[in-house]
């Protein structure tokens, strides 16, 4: 743990936990990128969400709040310090009466239709999904596909949000409305957002049913029946085909009936199509035959086929995403509908003119469907986000370009395709999902598109975040920050990203350094803490008053929440429990179930566990947990090796350079190294632990283990690290441990 943060939690009450860990590593539901925060921090009160925010300006860090990750972007990504709010997330309230639920930010948005159906109320609309955040879903402009909703922000009656300076502040139409314009589609980049009063519907069942038909019904019946027949309607258009599956659904007393059994549609359908997307990244023009072939035995080789069921609203308006994948979705006005398709078929077929579109697209095949969605906030009576990117005076069509990554590696067809597709749409006056992968637009255009709700947005931002603490990378690429840009002493640069053996992006951001002593810099700014498994408690204040103040990075800011309590020397360092970070999984679980906690042990107090090992009258305790812990790495290593020569016979001689487990000569490397290796479990899905003294559960899995081998002896190398001492130091420790007993 660095020297300034210790130097911070010294100053304040231990009363409040600071549940922080490291080695946590971070990836999009897509595993398009993955970074790995300094510290990852998972709060479950108000009060520890505001001790985060005011230690994280004390000690000149950026705060990432993360949820499923569902996005393929790199929005999440961060060095710096991550909030997961997952074990934030309980249902506050139910109002019957009022149709409304008051929850904690952190709670998914299935479990919060859970919870509501209970009371017999439901989320009035739903995108594809439910895995997100109601948090995350808003921050994004989130919506479904009906021209009787729009974003599911509509649906925000209130939020609580904590600022920069760590008060929390409550918003709606009535009171901060400017706050709360602004965080309805915050991008993460105003604070943290801690509560939301939704409003809910009854619970009710849809009828729906989808139907291939050729394009050209789809647009003959664009502007008379084909999104006003029912209350929710999608499309999704194959561009090779010249056809669409269009489904629709309308509310029903009618009871549950499941969709009719389709062989193709399960795993046999999941796996075909997987794989021929593989073999498609080698051999680009087979993708008008798969689209063909795979949507055929789908939804049928000839137009009319039509599939129904009846679901409650909550499950009938999901769908499969499949696969990894990029998305690059765009919100145009619904009337320039039938020109775009129009278009964009015309680019996509090479037929003569390109549809306008000053890109080739020679030799160039892409990935099915399209999607087609629509929105209307044109009506709504409700405040509309500054950066709401739909249409402010006629419904919203939304296309989103969607390509696979099968098996996580990259399509060949994606830079020359999101170019053409990014032009086309701001051709026609789009603007991009917030959220999604859009890659030729720049922040100035941007701008231009929101004009004065940018402006707005941006002043309203300065305000309650002054310094900079929410805004990364991706903010300064795609926001017209401009110049004063740089006034954001706390904003987070990117520093380098690598390609990753999945075909993902490994992410690097700058942490800056400010008096943190006990870090390592690169020589370009970039620090690196030194890897430690604790929790430290921390102290309980808050506040509810807006009042954005220019901030300053010293202890004792006037409007500092802790600031009665710098003075006071706290045993902070007590070990409360240990915590080993999974990876993200994009699921929410229970949280007992996600954390695990040991006692507090005499001898851990103020120090790193391993510093502990060669003290003679170090607690038994101590030495039997590095022991098992290393112990358990040795034995993690050997299944690793069977399983690739088992599995991979070209890894086999590659398994034959794995050494047994590193070094005792200097026990601070053996610390280091071992976080490292976890790490590298962690990465691959192989493994999962707790660090808590003993032997515990190990699930594998095959799956991508490709370079395992090569990380675990770089690993090795970086630390310095001789296998030929450990079995020597583990006899030595073993016996030092008998002894003790």
């Amino acid at each position: 743990m660095a020297d300034k943060l210790q130097q911070e939690l010294a100053k304040v009450s231990p009363d409040v936990p600071f549940r922080a860990s490291t080695a946590h590593i971070h990836h999009t539901w897509a595993k398009t990128f993955t970074s790995r925060p300094e510290l990852y921090l998972r709060p479950e009160s108000l009060e520890e969400i505001q001790k985060i925010v005011t230690l994280a300006r004390r000690c000149r860090r950026r705060l990432v709040v993360v949820g499923c990750g569902h996005s393929p972007s790199d929005l999440t990504c961060t060095s710096s310090w991550m909030v997961n709010l997952d074990n934030y997330s309980r249902v506050l309230e139910v109002n019957r009466e009022k149709k409304t639920l008051r929850v904690e930010g952190g709670i998914r948005l299935r479990a919060l239709n859970q919870r509501a159906n209970e009371a017999g109320l439901t989320m009035p609309n739903l995108g594809s999904i439910d895995e997100q955040s109601i948090v995350g879903a808003i921050s994004t402009a989130t919506h479904g596909s009906s021209l009787k909703h729009g974003l599911l922000s509509q649906s925000v009656r209130s939020l609580r949000i904590v600022l920069a300076n760590a008060q929390a502040v409550k918003c709606s139409k009535d009171e901060n409305e400017e706050l709360f314009r602004a965080a309805l589609c915050s991008l993460g980049a105003l604070g943290i957002i801690t509560e939301i009063e939704f409003e809910m519907t009854d619970a009710v069942n849809i009828e729906w049913e989808q139907t291939l038909v050729p394009l050209s019904q789809i647009l003959g019946t664009w502007n008379d029946s084909l999104w006003t027949q029912k209350e929710f309607t999608r499309v999704w258009w194959m561009p090779y085909m010249k056809r669409a599956i269009v489904w629709s659904a309308e509310k029903t007393d009618k009871p549950e009936r499941a969709p009719a059994y389709s062989f193709y549609g399960g795993s046999v359908g999941y796996y075909t199509y997987h794989n021929l997307l593989a073999v498609s990244n080698y051999i680009p023009s087979i993708l008008p035959w798969i689209e063909w072939f795979v949507f055929g035995m789908q939804y049928g080789f000839s137009t009319g086929k039509t599939t129904s069921a009846v679901e409650p609203l909550q499950q009938g308006l999901l769908m499969n995403c499949l696969y990894s994948q990029f998305v690059n979705e765009w919100a145009l006005p619904l009337s320039k509908g039938p020109e775009a398709i129009t278009r964009l078929s015309a680019w996509m077929n090479g037929e003569k003119g390109g549809g306008g579109i000053p890109f080739s697209s020679k030799g160039l095949y892409v990935h099915c469907p399209v999607e087609v969605r629509v929105s209307d906030t044109s009506t709504s009576p409700h405040p509309r986000p500054y950066l709401d990117p739909t249409v402010e005076d006629e419904p919203t069509l939304y296309l989103n370009a969607t390509l696979y990554r099968p098996y996580l590696q990259d399509p060949p067809c994606r830079d020359r395709y999101y170019e053409a597709f990014e032009w086309l749409m701001r051709d026609l006056g789009g603007r991009p999902h917030w959220a999604k992968n859009f890659m030729y637009t720049s922040s100035e255009q941007i701008g231009e598109m929101y004009g004065q709700d940018m402006q707005d947005w941006l002043r309203v931002r300065d305000e309650a975040d002054p310094e900079g603490m929410f805004l990364g990378e991706w903010h300064r690429r795609h926001l017209p920050l401009t110049a004063e840009g740089e006034k954001f002493s706390l904003m987070e640069r990117e520093v380098k990203r690598t390609k990753a053996r999945d075909g993902g992006q490994d992410w690097v951001g700058e942490i800056r350094s400010s008096g943190l002593s006990s870090t390592e810099k690169d020589g370009k700014g970039f620090i690196t803490a030194r890897p430690t498994l604790r929790e430290i408690p921390s102290e309980d204040k808050s506040s509810s008053a807006y009042s954005p103040t220019a901030s300053a990075s010293s202890s004792g800011e006037s409007f500092d929440l802790v600031h009665g309590a710098e003075a006071q020397q706290s045993s902070v360092l007590n070990l409360s429990g240990f915590e080993v970070e999974d990876e993200d999984e994009g699921e929410a679980t229970d949280r007992d179930e996600r954390r695990t906690h040991g006692n507090p042990k005499e001898g851990l107090t103020g120090t790193k566990v391993f510093d502990k090992i060669p003290d003679p009258v170090a607690s038994a305790f101590t030495r039997r947990a590095c022991l098992s812990y290393l112990a358990t790495l040795e034995l993690a290593c050997a299944r690793l090796v069977t399983n690739l020569q088992r599995n991979d016979t070209r890894l086999a001689p590659h398994s034959q350079d794995l050494p047994p487990l590193g070094s005792a000569a200097q026990l601070d490397g053996v610390s280091e190294w071992a976080n490292k290796v976890r790490a590298v479990f962690v990465e691959e899905r192989v493994m999962g632990t707790y660090f808590s003294g003993k032997l515990v559960e190990f699930v594998w899995r095959t799956r991508r283990l490709g370079g395992l081998v090569d990380d675990l002896v770089d690993a090795l190398k970086e630390m310095g690290t001789d296998a030929s001492e450990l079995r020597d130091w583990l006899d030595r420790v073993w016996l030092d441990d008998e002894a003790a007993q």
